[in-house]
């Protein structure tokens, strides 16, 4: 396998890099199963995207007005994905939404397979914008605000402050959550998160995915008291373009119109 690492300043640094990168080493890879079966796209066997300073700039990465294109995220978009991952809104008919599942986690799930005697002693001392129960009856649990409350309450040396999405259940569903944990740790005093994504949309959803994910990280550092700075090392065994977005990608490396109708002679 060939591992690739990048690492940059911001996340449209990272975007781009990932952009070029994928273009000159990434694979094509056959979908058999899943979103778009059958359609080629260009992926990375395994990558690490080292974000140093992703709370310095623009979030979102806009195109060259030259290439009279789209941006891979629509302006005023980021306003209506944070609720997804910072709430537990979702919609009828939605199977999940990594908000749900992060900050609406069913808890009565795992308490059913857990013996409570190996449960953390502080579970009666949460407040209610942690551990509540909802109109129906479920009991609920908030991973964001349950790491927020250990870091200030219980000190900043843990490994065990990690946000999950996945779970058993997703390997039976059509289009399973492409991220699936959030880790996270402080160091140096300050907020690092750890991402992780079977799956990853390069062009539509990694731009979108990390400035979500960095909005939230910024929160979480000003509800625990450390500053907004911090690192994300986001990682990746499926990160990738679609053939359709391909002639895009080449565009914002450069590739002329000329430079695709020759190779199409060849």
């Amino acid at each position: 396998m060939n591992i690739i690492q990048i690492n940059g300043t911001n996340l449209p640094d990272i975007f781009f890099q990932s952009v070029y990168k994928t273009i000159e080493v990434g694979r094509n890879f056959v979908i058999d199963r899943g979103s778009y079966e059958g359609q080629i796209r260009k992926e990375f066997d395994f990558v690490v995207l080292h974000a140093k300073c992703p709370h310095i700039g623009e979030l979102i990465p806009k195109l060259n007005p030259a290439l009279n294109l789209p941006d891979p995220v629509a302006e005023g978009y980021l306003d209506g994905y944070l609720p997804y991952l910072m709430t537990g809104e979702e919609k009828p008919g939605e199977a999940y939404t990594y908000g749900q599942r992060i900050c609406s986690a069913n808890a009565d799930i795992i308490w059913r397979y857990t013996d409570f005697g190996l449960c953390l002693d502080e579970l009666h001392e949460l407040p209610e914008n942690i551990q509540w129960c909802d109109e129906y009856g479920i009991n609920r649990i908030n991973q964001m605000e349950l790491m927020i409350w250990t870091y200030k309450h219980k000190g900043y040396r843990n490994n065990q402050m990690i946000m999950q999405v996945g779970q058993p259940s997703d390997m039976s569903l059509k289009d399973p959550p492409c991220l699936r944990h959030i880790d996270t740790r402080i160091q140096d005093g300050q907020l690092h998160f750890f991402p992780y994504f079977r799956s990853w949309d390069l062009w539509g959803g990694l731009p979108a995915n990390l400035a979500a994910i960095e909005s939230m990280r910024q929160y979480c550092a000003k509800e625990i008291g450390l500053p907004i700075a911090g690192e994300i090392v986001a990682t990746s065994k499926g990160l990738h373009l679609y053939d359709y977005v391909i002639p895009l990608a080449e565009a914002v490396r450069g590739k002329t119109s000329e430079e695709f109708r020759q190779e199409a002679l060849i």
